[in-house]
């Protein structure tokens, strides 16, 4: 996804699946933590950082730098269709036709928490 100066992928918890997050390009913090209220990792990366965020964990990466911040997610299991890319968090939300692979086992109830 491309973040734009300025923008944040949105403060989130994603209670049954693992993340792996990978910077490109751009200047970013990073914030985790147990809990919406208590973001207990704070971090400045920039391009070639990766940041692993554990099941539950709730997390956003803020871009801080002067240019667009290119940021690549993996999700364990998947989120979405293999081969599916989305530009930027708007074309993501707007998506109706990607869910993940019938082969990528899914937990049996996936709530996501956002903002």
């Amino acid at each position: 996804m491309s973040i734009p100066v300025g923008g944040d992928i949105g403060l989130e918890a994603h209670p049954e699946t693992d993340q792996f997050l990978r910077l490109d390009a751009g200047r970013g913090r990073v914030q985790m933590g147990p809990a919406k209220d208590r973001l207990t990792f704070d971090q400045t990366v920039s391009n070639g950082w990766c940041v692993l965020v554990p099941a539950g964990t709730w997390h956003n990466i803020t871009n801080i730098g002067p240019t667009p911040m290119q940021v690549h997610a993996i999700y364990a299991p998947a989120h979405h269709a293999p081969g599916k890319v989305q530009a930027t968090a708007a074309a993501a939300a707007a998506d109706r036709d990607d869910a993940p692979a019938a082969w990528s086992v899914q937990p049996k109830q996936v709530v996501d928490h956002h903002g």
